[in-house]
């Protein structure tokens, strides 16, 4: 998936980083051995790289979209169903027409609306709320099992993504359907990561109070950068995850709840706080952060915080920045930190 923030292309200098300060410490402990937490894991990326990997894996997020995905990727190790015939079924499923994604997030289900929205074609949002409302009514109905309702909700998400149109993210829509957006969805299997250790655990909760409740061996930390809630820029995709028809507002549609999932690390006034809580509180070895020279913690605070609990350094590597649009090309390269915490 498209996503802000995303450390996909950045995995190699992230492992690079944990065999770095493995070897600092002189702990020759291997993958197989560690247990690493990813306390703000977005899509799982991270988290799905070092299950490959052999390590057992811990994966928290606030959004329920996200924990839709690591509930699949972290959480399911083997093949869910034995052929893909649950594909050809909801592929071909006679399309409705009054589900909420059309009536609210496509142009022919706003026409008449204050807000006319094309988030959508409106055949992919006839498709969506198909699919979504099946899945559902299988995994009531008990047709299928916990396991198979999140690899099927996993796909979805990741298939409707790919038709969205956006320019990456749910702030806003595009003024007309481009190329890909026109094209029919179909949902598509998501990836399975083979893992012979079935303890990994995946939450849905705030990082701040999770931290004192689990433990382990290495703690990866992506937290927000910047103002941009999360919350916000893919609303949609919570909705869907979560098929709860919310109260929803304005030209974009956002949902009226999301002031309960604001980040505190959006906040400069809160986020040097929220920071520091998690690193007093972790009970890991290792603390791993990612964050850039654009983060609404300075790099400054960043060393006077980490260095208190424990031996401090830090690994640098430019990296492409960001494009929400065409227009914002003011600057082509941010500088990634990863910064260490061997703690005390």
């Amino acid at each position: 998936m498209n996503y802000i923030g995303s450390k996909l292309s950045l995995m190699d200098f992230i492992q690079e980083g944990i065999d770095y300060v493995l070897e600092k410490n002189n702990d020759s402990t291997s993958y197989e051995k560690l247990t690493l937490c990813d306390l703000f894991a977005g899509t799982g990326a991270v988290g799905s790289f070092f299950k490959g990997q052999g390590m057992k894996i811990i994966a928290n997020d606030s959004m329920f979209y996200s924990y839709v995905l690591n509930k699949h990727y972290i959480g399911n190790n083997d093949k869910v169903f034995s052929d893909n015939a649950i594909f050809q079924e909801l592929n071909n499923l006679e399309l409705i027409n009054d589900g909420f994604i059309f009536n609210n997030y496509c142009l022919g289900g706003t026409l008449d609306d204050e807000y006319q929205r094309m988030y959508f074609s409106d055949r992919n949002g006839k498709f969506c709320d198909t699919v979504r409302a099946k899945i559902e009514k299988l995994f009531i109905e008990q047709k299928i099992s916990e396991k198979q309702y999140y690899f099927l909700l996993a796909s979805l998400l990741e298939s409707i993504d790919k038709h969205a149109n956006t320019a990456s993210v749910y702030g806003a829509f595009l003024k007309k359907i481009k190329k890909k957006a026109a094209q029919n969805c179909l949902i598509e299997s998501a990836s399975i990561i083979s893992s012979k250790i079935n303890e990994h655990q995946v939450f849905q909760k705030d990082a701040q109070n999770l931290i004192t409740e689990i433990s382990g061996d290495i703690l990866y930390l992506d937290p927000p950068y910047n103002s941009r809630q999360y919350c916000d820029n893919y609303h949609i995709l919570e909705t869907i995850a979560k098929n709860d028809h919310p109260e929803i507002k304005g030209k974009t549609g956002l949902r009226l709840d999301n002031k309960e999932n604001k980040s505190d690390f959006c906040y400069k006034n809160k986020a040097i706080e929220a920071f520091e809580h998690i690193v007093k509180n972790a009970n890991f070895k290792y603390i791993l952060l990612s964050y850039n020279d654009e983060g609404i913690i300075g790099i400054d605070d960043i060393v006077r915080i980490m260095s208190k609990y424990g031996d401090y350094s830090v690994l640098t590597k430019k990296y492409k920045r960001f494009k929400a649009s065409s227009k914002d090309v003011d600057k082509k390269e941010t500088i990634e930190y990863l910064h260490f915490l061997i703690k005390s």
